[in-house]
């Protein structure tokens, strides 16, 4: 009956739970004991804590709740346990997550070993160009503030026999909220921030994966995003109605009605992509994947952001955190077509580094001098050092652009995002 436990507290498991847990870093909980602080707090404390989970006595402490902003607008909740909390959680998840983890459905892709993003994406393009072309986008209101405890725990039982594992588990979606000074009593929902919310919440959305499995639809599910993909407008209405009873009656979930829509493959958007139809000949009703233009606008955000002319920051940081964030957003968003874009892209990012560099030179003799080691002829360079000309409109001007070149960039350190894009993932213009 207790083997499960036992497999928790084993010395490898609880030395494999505390390695991620300081590889992930991550903030403090309401007792303030950080990353750093874990190992001496668990060699003072760890023989009690034990002992008390063992006996079924052990309380976690209540979550520190932090509001996020979402790119859409709004805010997310998140709960960010102890440090302690976070260790014994990850070594509970790594012992049951492979004994759930096998039953999953082969279209689930969210938060599970193996599986990614972009195999959810390629799912996608596969069933739209198979023909299933009317989309449900479900949306699913505030998921992780209305997971049901009761049904959730039931759910568990049947793989987890262990009563004083599952009273544990109990304890950590029941453990209190710090929020604004106040602790809160939670009796439904399992904050983000925890290492064990994913795997909790793809038990309880797998039941969601089998009824749609057992209709014969076609689906994708990533976390509690989930897309069903039609043959026509009418089945999907008819779908969408009936999967949205069983949402709600069967497991006590609210379907998001003004987000929830239908929609045709050229306005449905998916983690980050939207679809595009095929210009290839004999292509007609297929389509490819394209970054979704909120993508677009929040990468251009953060660009600006590391751009401001007014941080001071030296411009080899500048540069170096530019390629930090081409090298993960181009990771991510590989799939998509954009050589087009990317050359635009890279002519406004040029245009904001000529902006900065123009600001650092501040005074009217200092541009002068520099136009004049950059080859410039004396005439000119005094003529345009002295320009009434705004930053922004200078950074654009030929004058710039014969200087500043991308040449005298790249061995300052710039790399171009077409440049990387076409050697990493494509290696022609034909993306």
């Amino acid at each position: 009956m207790f083997s499960l436990l036992n497999r928790i507290l084993s010395k490898d498991n609880l030395r494999r739970a505390y390695d991620r847990v300081v590889g992930n870093r991550g903030s403090s909980g309401v007792d303030g004991v950080g990353v750093d602080d874990l190992a001496g707090y668990l060699r003072e404390h760890w023989s009690r804590i034990e002992a008390e989970i063992r006996a079924g006595t052990y309380r976690p402490a209540a979550v520190r709740g932090v509001e996020i902003p979402k790119p859409n607008g709004g805010t997310r909740l998140l709960g960010i346990p102890t440090t302690t909390d976070r260790f014994i959680q990850q070594a509970i998840h790594q012992v049951l997550s492979p004994i759930f983890d096998k039953d999953f459905s082969p279209f689930s892709y969210g938060f599970r070993p193996g599986r990614s993003a972009h195999q959810a994406l390629r799912q996608a393009k596969r069933n739209i160009n198979e023909g299933f072309q009317d989309i449900i986008d479900l949306d699913l209101k505030s998921f992780f503030d209305e997971v049901n405890h009761s049904l959730l725990l039931k759910l568990l039982k049947h793989k987890v026999k262990d009563p004083v594992l599952l009273k544990l588990i109990r304890s950590f979606l029941s453990s209190g909220l710090l929020l604004g000074g106040l602790v809160s009593q939670r009796d439904k929902g399992t904050p983000q921030g925890g290492p064990l919310s994913p795997l909790l919440s793809n038990i309880l959305l797998d039941e969601l994966d089998k009824e749609l499995a057992q209709r014969g639809h076609r689906f994708i599910r990533y976390a509690d995003d989930c897309s069903i993909f039609l043959q026509s407008k009418r089945a999907a209405h008819r779908v969408l109605r009936s999967i949205t009873r069983f949402i709600e009656e069967e497991l006590r979930l609210l379907v998001n009605k003004d987000k929830t829509t239908i929609c045709r493959p050229v306005r449905f958007e998916l983690l980050g992509y939207g679809f595009i139809s095929s210009y290839r000949k004999g292509a007609k009703g297929k389509y490819n994947l394209r970054v979704a233009p909120k993508s677009w606008k929040r990468l251009k955000l953060k660009i600006k952001a590391l751009k401001r002319k007014t941080s001071p920051i030296p411009f080899e940081e500048r540069i170096q955190r530019l390629n930090s964030l081409m090298y993960g957003w181009l990771g991510y968003f590989q799939l998509g077509k954009m050589w087009g874009k990317l050359r635009a892209l890279d002519g406004w990012i040029r245009n904001r580094l000529r902006y900065c560099i123009w600001k650092q030179w501040k005074k009217p003799n200092r541009r002068m001098r520099a136009f004049r080691q950059l080859g410039i002829e004396a005439g000119m360079a005094y003529a345009w050092s002295r320009s009434r000309m705004g930053g922004w409109a200078i950074a654009q001007s030929p004058i710039m652009g014969l200087t500043v070149t991308k040449e005298r960039l790249d061995k300052r350190g710039y790399k171009s995002f077409l440049d990387y894009y076409e050697q990493l993932f494509h290696g022609s213009r034909t993306a």
